[in-house]
């Protein structure tokens, strides 16, 4: 295991998860060499332009971070450090720049995780930060906790790869996202049965192979049919190596 993978798992186990420091390290599966440290850094400088310690000053600092429906087909809009080099992202991305931004200016921020959409409280208000940090009106529940946010945007990520269809490339980003995605405390069951798909897809097919006799083992109990299948594509993976 990587550096930046051993260093996730034991990020998102911790009771005080640093997501900034979680979302640079997902950035770090597409750019191995890349300084968390500086880009946690460039969150500090951004909150240092926060004049006044209200809704108002994080407007005027971060109003120039948006988003468009292209970043939707970028995986760049869900890589931290590229939505702050470019100021623009997914809403989730766009939303934990104001979350932490207002943490260091010392107001408090919270994502808020909407069907499709997410947005932001600030003390008693929400904005989009997609929208520029709009005021909107939306409920105030629910709030997005750390391992749940990180999960969504490791979802949009292979929810991108999906739609860019089944190159190898595609392929890789989605196992990647999909090997994070398991690190996490809580993941559903099924991207264990992803992640021996796209091993054997890639040609690691011992790996892929026994990660779907793992997902078969997990499954047994609940669906049957469900485990025989797994267990099938293993016995073809395996195959495969002969």
């Amino acid at each position: 295991m990587s550096w930046s993978r051993e260093r996730f798992a034991e990020l998102v186990r911790s009771p005080e998860c640093d997501v900034a420091e979680a979302c640079l390290l997902i950035a770090c599966e597409v750019e191995p060499d890349l300084s968390v440290t500086d880009w946690l850094v460039e969150l500090d400088v951004l909150a240092a332009t926060v004049t006044s310690k209200d809704l108002s000053g994080l407007q005027r600092a971060l109003g120039g971070y948006s988003g468009s429906p292209e970043d939707y087909e970028d995986l760049r809009a869900s890589l931290l450090h590229q939505v702050l080099r470019r100021r623009r992202g997914l809403p989730i991305l766009l939303s934990v720049v104001w979350c932490e931004v207002a943490s260091r200016a010392g107001l408090e921020a919270v994502s808020l995780g909407l069907p499709g959409h997410v947005l932001t409280l600030v003390g008693d208000t929400v904005v989009d930060p997609f929208s520029g940090g709009a005021v909107v009106h939306a409920p105030h529940e629910p709030v997005l906790d750390p391992g749940s946010l990180l999960l969504r945007v490791l979802t949009n990520i292979r929810a991108l790869t999906e739609r860019q269809g089944r190159s190898l490339e595609s392929a890789r980003t989605r196992l990647w996202a999909t090997e994070l995605s398991l690190l996490l405390p809580r993941h559903p069951v099924e991207l264990r049965r992803e992640q021996g798909e796209l091993l054997l897809r890639l040609g690691s097919f011992t790996s892929g192979a026994a990660a779907l006799e793992d997902y078969a083992e997990i499954v047994e109990d609940a669906d049957p049919e469900e485990a025989e299948a797994a267990r099938r594509q293993a016995r073809l993976g395996r195959a495969r190596l002969n």
